[in-house]
């Protein structure tokens, strides 16, 4: 990696953690009863004035505050507390893996059926979404909308709620949330181009080309969570030995 593509990286990195912190500082707002339930949030320019970052790092808090059930977005009228705490974790925990597979059998189907329904309108949405995902601060947000194009363009409420929940999981389990973050951020272009070879089929309402594309992109990701699973277990026994080596080492007693 040259000394701009870790720039590059380093730049994502604080990107996600602003982010993440704006979202952990609204909800300790809203449990502070500082937003009461009920009342509307701010507008968007206000908060990012009051947090000092960009109105695209706000809207990304919201589209998490939303998926977490704590404010509910009204077109027109603004973003509004809700009652709802927190949804309640899985009986069973859910791994990374295990998600993305469940995506991939779900989501691929949902492709094949959406290059039958999708309608001119919602194709120039999906479009709209590979040119937001290009630009840093709105990549992942453009990149659920993609999908949630997909699903609603499918004319089935099943396949919409399915997805939802799926995405869900994805911005509310941590440890969910931990392991794509070790792989997003590192193959944009790569996740562009699927994107782009998924809408394509879709476009050329080919139900079996918008399949398969659908499960390249997602076994693409899931060999990523794989080699950085690999990754953090070699580091981790790396750590343990170098600790090891340190304590039985002799090196301080023949000098």
């Amino acid at each position: 990696m040259n000394l701009q593509q870790f720039k590059s990286e380093d730049m994502k990195m604080k990107r996600r953690r602003r982010f993440w912190t704006i979202v952990e500082k609204l909800e300790a707002a809203i449990a502070q009863g500082i937003y009461p339930v009920g009342t509307r949030l701010p507008a968007e320019r206000e908060l990012a004035e009051i947090h000092q970052v960009s109105r695209p790092t706000i809207r990304e808090a919201i589209i998490a505050l939303e998926v977490r059930e704590r404010v509910e977005v009204k077109t027109g009228s603004g973003v509004f507390v809700t009652d709802t705490k927190k949804s309640e974790s899985f009986a069973k925990p859910i791994s990374a893996f295990e998600l993305t597979q469940a995506r991939a059998l779900v989501e691929a189907e949902a492709a094949a059926l959406s290059a039958a329904t999708i309608q001119s309108e919602e194709l120039a949405l999906l479009k709209q979404t590979l040119d937001d995902m290009r630009i840093a601060e709105t990549a992942n947000s453009a990149d659920q909308r993609f999908h949630e194009i997909i699903a609603q363009s499918t004319r089935n409420n099943a396949i919409v709620l399915t997805i939802n929940n799926l995405w869900k999981l994805r911005l509310t389990e941590p440890e969910i949330i931990s392991a794509h973050e070790d792989v997003c951020s590192q193959s944009n272009e790569q996740r562009i181009q699927e994107h782009t070879a998924i809408y394509e089929a879709i476009a050329s309402h080919d139900s079996s080309a918008a399949r398969k594309a659908m499960h390249n992109h997602f076994n693409r990701l899931i060999n990523a969570l794989f080699a950085a699973s690999e990754a953090k277990a070699l580091e981790e026994i790396k750590r343990k030995t170098d600790e090891t080596r340190g304590l039985y080492s002799i090196t301080h007693l023949t000098h």
